[in-house]
């Protein structure tokens, strides 16, 4: 059962957290002295691709914060498996830890099952935004878990674009010129964490057939008279194009990284980012989202 682990963890001092990474740090070390496994651990505050590299499982101690700010790291290759370090189910102040499939109660178990190909492996489609630049330069941004953002870099300015997308099986061809507070695309396993709260889309059933291709836009604060099928808001599985006519944008990955662009460059949205091998130990992630597929 040898392997190469990378453990990350959020640095803090809160001593929920520290009891957490005591139990992972003993039962990791049970593991190297009888089963020959490598364990490295790193912080997330110093990790980098780097360290990502030829692994056989990344471990991400926290909450969904924690995991979202180093998955773009990880590649379609790796599994990864997050441990809820302060699970809300103990305390109110907790973490939901949507993502988490472990915590520091089961981790003993769960780490067996990950390293003995017994997990639940959630292969989950992750969105990627490319940038093509006025001289013709193409930048691949980190790809998104739950949502990616597309503005202006000064949130107190409109944003304007222009917004393309072929016909899908809702809506004909998109082209339009649009003033927002910007684009924003979501997962349907993102969905919860920005995209409800920005777009009521609250009744909305999604098709289980379409959670692996499909995505969800918005044009925030788009104007009433303007808000029309595909243009305001889609489900779909088509690219979608954005020409920027902004000073200054930028695309920002599961609010972390910020990938910048100025006025002229065309930026291009899809699925089309690697995905995300998460493991899980009791129940798959989209079943906790049952009440959102159709029946």
């Amino acid at each position: 059962m040898s392997a190469d682990i990378l453990v990350v963890f959020k640095k803090n001092f809160e001593a929920v957290h520290d009891r957490a990474m005591d139990q992972i740090r003993a039962d990791l070390e049970n593991l190297v002295q009888t089963r020959g496994i490598r364990a490295e651990f790193t912080a997330r505050e110093k990790v980098r691709h780097s360290d990502f590299i030829g692994r056989d499982l990344v471990i991400v101690v926290g909450g969904d914060g924690t995991l979202t700010s180093i998955a773009h790291n990880v590649g379609a290759d790796t599994p990864v498996m997050g441990v809820n370090s302060h699970p809300r189910s103990d305390d109110p102040s907790g973490s939901f830890g949507f993502f988490m499939g472990s915590d520091p109660e089961n981790f003993a178990a769960d780490i067996l099952k990950a390293l003995g190909g017994d997990a639940i492996d959630n292969d989950l489609p992750r969105l990627q935004a490319e940038i093509v630049t006025t001289s013709g330069n193409r930048i691949k941004c980190d790809p998104a878990l739950n949502d990616l953002l597309i503005s202006n870099t000064h949130q107190y300015q409109p944003s304007h674009y222009r917004l393309q997308r072929d016909c899908d099986e809702m809506n004909g061809d998109i082209d339009v010129v649009q003033h927002s507070s910007g684009c924003l695309f979501s997962t349907f396993v993102g969905q919860g964490a920005w995209f409800r709260n920005i777009c009521d889309i609250d009744g909305k059933t999604f098709s289980r057939s379409k959670i692996n291709s499909n995505y969800l836009f918005v044009s925030r604060e788009l104007d009433q008279e303007q808000r029309k099928p595909g243009e305001y808001m889609a489900w779909t599985a088509e690219p979608t194009i954005i020409t920027s006519d902004m000073h200054r944008g930028y695309v920002v990955s599961d609010g972390w990284d910020e990938t910048h662009f100025i006025r002229g460059a065309t930026i291009t949205i899809s699925l089309d980012g690697p995905r995300l091998h998460l493991l899980t130990f009791r129940e798959k992630i989209v079943d906790k989202m049952d009440d959102w597929l159709e029946s």
